[in-house]
């Protein structure tokens, strides 16, 4: 469950607060300076993150950063910070603090007490800050779904969606296929993740 933490003060909380959150595996997060706590995430989200993370790397040849969790403040007064599930980056690594650019793909794998946040706050505040592809992932086990959003005007448009065993295919910000199902269940998923893609076996 997404909380605000009891003890946060008056004053608005930046990213340099974080720096004395707990190590406790739940996720700190700042919502125009108010602090989001979720809790670790559950087998089934860390699969499916997992899985992800790795069809992504392999999906790109190393050629783009692929980071999972990777902290990003969201404007310029460091109160708005998020940490995606996935993100897709084509910029150097930042020398200090947190990346503060919008990379060219967030991913949020969602959870019951996370649909809202995800699917409205979430979506707001990525397209305000200019991240122009969004995909937000439902990890059920039997039947796993994507749907890929596009920035258009300032706002996301859905651009298509997958689930179960369709083929999810896009091209941005690589050309890729991904079967959802694959995402969760069990059996050989690294041999069937990418569907019928050209040149797999």
């Amino acid at each position: 469950m997404t909380t605000r933490h009891q003890d946060t003060p008056e004053r608005l909380l930046t990213a340099d607060d974080l720096e004395r959150t707990p190590d406790d595996g739940r996720r700190y997060e700042l919502a125009d300076g108010r602090l989001d706590v979720s809790p670790a995430p559950k087998p089934i989200h860390t699969r499916a993150a997992s899985r992800l993370s790795a069809h992504l790397n392999n999906g790109c040849n190393g050629e783009l950063e692929i980071h999972d969790a990777p902290g990003i403040d969201l404007n310029g007064d460091r109160t708005r910070h998020r940490l995606p599930d996935l993100a897709v980056f084509d910029v150097p690594l930042p020398e200090r603090g947190y990346f503060s650019v919008p990379p060219l793909l967030v991913v949020e794998i969602v959870s019951p007490e996370s649909v809202i946040r995800d699917t409205h706050t979430k979506r707001a505040e990525y397209a305000a800050f200019g991240i122009p592809t969004y995909w937000i992932v439902n990890p059920l086990s039997d039947k796993a779904g994507l749907v890929e959003l596009r920035l258009e005007d300032g706002r996301y448009q859905e651009a298509a969606q997958a689930h179960g065993e369709d083929v999810f295919t896009t091209d941005f910000p690589f050309a890729l296929t991904l079967v959802p199902h694959w995402l969760t269940a069990d059996g050989p998923w690294m041999r069937n993740i990418g569907g019928d893609a050209p040149g797999r076996e």
